[in-house]
């Protein structure tokens, strides 16, 4: 499994809102300097995040882009969900049924049963954490770690 630039990205943006604090909100150009991405990549991430309903715009001296709710109560799993998707969902086997119109092991199929509890899985995990958890942890630049060198 694999997750996508999307999802890495828009998880990234949203923590740096989250960092903001509740009455604060970044610009595309602060997020891309905080994150080492273009403009042109946060702003299509952010484009996303306002349709998905995760932050609002506003112009203006002050504007920015903030989150539409707590950190606290905006879930991992709900954003993965919104930008990309499941790894496994009901419409899965419809796609992988190979050449036939209908999956040959329909009903009885033990590989289905592994992806639904690998999906399960990740779900727990995905859905335990929030942007605020994440948000939380220390930062370490590669800098530091270099011990102010830049390679």
């Amino acid at each position: 499994m694999k997750f996508s630039t999307l999802e890495e990205f828009g998880i990234r943006c949203l923590v740096q809102i989250a960092r903001a604090g509740p009455s604060g909100a970044l610009t595309i150009p602060e997020i891309s300097e905080r994150e080492g991405l273009s403009e042109a990549n946060v702003a299509k991430v952010l484009r996303l995040l306002r349709q998905e309903g995760f932050v609002v715009a506003s112009r203006g001296k002050t504007g920015g882009y903030a989150l539409t709710r707590p950190a606290e109560e905006i879930r991992v799993g709900e954003v993965i969900h919104a930008l990309g998707g499941k790894l496994y969902d009901d419409e899965f086997c419809e796609r992988h049924s190979g050449g036939e119109e209908v999956c040959r092991h329909e009903g009885a199929c033990g590989i289905q049963a592994l992806w639904e509890e690998v999906q399960d899985a990740i779900d727990r995990v995905l859905n335990r954490k929030t942007i605020a958890d994440l948000a939380q942890t220390p930062l370490i630049r590669r800098e530091d770690l270099l011990g102010g060198r830049r390679s």
